[in-house]
């Protein structure tokens, strides 16, 4: 009788324990999430451009420095600075006084030798009827006929006088040599200038089009040669090469520019060859010493791998993808990048063909860790991959 009591408490404690067990799964299955879904693409092979980035600057393909060619001070500043200018604009005026008495000078002697000329020649028109009845000697003729060749040399040495003069008092008013951008000035009005000395005044750059110098290394250019002739690298021609330029704030020029001149010769002192491209510069968005990066398209290259630009990861200068291996298990790959191509970044080494690569979501995947894989977009899970061998 005393029993009965006793048994019902430990049928009490056996139920408690049991759903103290029960809840314990419960917690443990709340606890454990599910692996985190992530997207992620399949590695394939494609042929792909050839695309080398070599550092470069923006040269004009004119460029013109202004000097002064006649002693004077400067009067005047003619122009705005930073502007463009028409070829003969003018940009500076000399104090033009000297030049303008020495025209007046060169005037006047050209006046006394065209009247010394015409008297010359008025005594030879007087002496050709008189030589026949020996009026005039011969030698009196002679005279007379040199003096006016005296005459006549004496009038062309006076028009080259004045000619010089009125040149120089044309170089007294400093014009653009040549149509373009015309610089910050050298000189301030009262400033004296040399024609002697050459003094610059300014400079004048062609804006439209301009060139993209870019060098390589020769060993470089020796590899590549290599690789066109071993058909590791297709090349068409060398003479239609696509150039693109990326600005210093990494922006897109936009403009494609065209390869027009490799230099045959190496630098003995860098070891380095020069290739220069054209570019249209209707923005003036390119400046005579601007760096730049160029984009050489040079031909095409079979079985190369790409990934999309979102699936890379850089810590400093190393670049890495998050891979999807066996059992859906994620694990870090560091790669090597070629350039980037329509949203993509080509990959030297590092991926092959067949290999998962997670492109959205790597943020919060660990290494090591078990993932769900989706097609990019797609919003529904994959299935599982299946383990080797099975």
């Amino acid at each position: 009788m005393f029993h009965r009591p006793r048994t019902a408490q430990v049928s009490l404690l056996i139920l408690g324990l049991m759903l103290g067990a029960c809840s314990g799964q419960a917690d443990q299955q709340k606890a454990a999430p599910p692996p985190p879904l992530v997207e992620s693409i399949t590695i394939g092979t494609e042929a792909l451009p050839n695309i080398i980035e070599l550092p470069g600057r923006i040269q004009a393909v004119r460029s013109a420095e202004v000097r002064a060619r006649v002693n004077g001070i400067v009067q005047r500043r003619l122009y705005q600075e930073g502007t463009d200018v028409a070829e003969g604009a003018p940009l500076f005026q000399i104090d033009p006084s000297q030049y303008r008495a020495q025209v007046q000078q060169g005037q006047a002697a050209l006046q006394r030798a065209l009247a010394a000329r015409a008297n010359a020649a008025s005594v030879v028109a007087r002496y050709r009827p008189l030589v026949a009845d020996r009026s005039v000697s011969g030698q009196e003729n002679d005279s007379a006929v040199s003096d006016l060749r005296q005459a006549e040399a004496q009038v062309a040495e006076a028009r080259a006088a004045l000619a010089q003069n009125q040149l120089e008092l044309g170089y007294a008013t400093i014009r653009a040599p040549i149509a373009g951008r015309v610089g910050r000035a050298e000189v301030t009005e009262g400033a004296l200038v040399s024609g002697g000395e050459a003094t610059l005044m300014t400079r004048v750059n062609q804006m439209t089009p301009v060139y993209a110098v870019f060098t390589q290394s020769n060993s470089a250019i020796l590899d590549m040669i290599a690789q066109v002739r071993s058909g590791a690298v297709q090349l068409s021609s060398l003479s239609n090469i696509e150039v693109r330029l990326v600005l210093e704030n990494g922006a897109d020029y936009g403009i494609v520019g065209r390869l027009d001149f490799t230099d045959q010769s190496v630098d003995p002192e860098t070891g380095t060859q020069t290739a220069r491209a054209i570019f249209a510069n209707p923005q003036r968005l390119l400046s005579p010493g601007q760096f730049v990066r160029g984009r050489l398209e040079i031909g095409t290259v079979r079985g190369s791998v790409a990934v999309p630009e979102r699936a890379i990861q850089f810590q400093g200068e190393q670049a890495s993808v998050t891979v999807i291996g066996a059992g859906d298990v994620a694990a870090s790959r560091p790669v090597q990048l070629g350039a980037q191509i329509g949203g993509r970044w080509i990959v030297h080494s590092g991926l092959k063909a067949g290999e998962r690569v997670i492109t959205d979501g790597w943020q919060k995947v660990r290494p090591g860790q078990k993932v769900r894989t989706q097609a990019p977009g797609s919003g529904k899970p994959t299935a599982p991959a299946k383990p080797a061998g099975r």
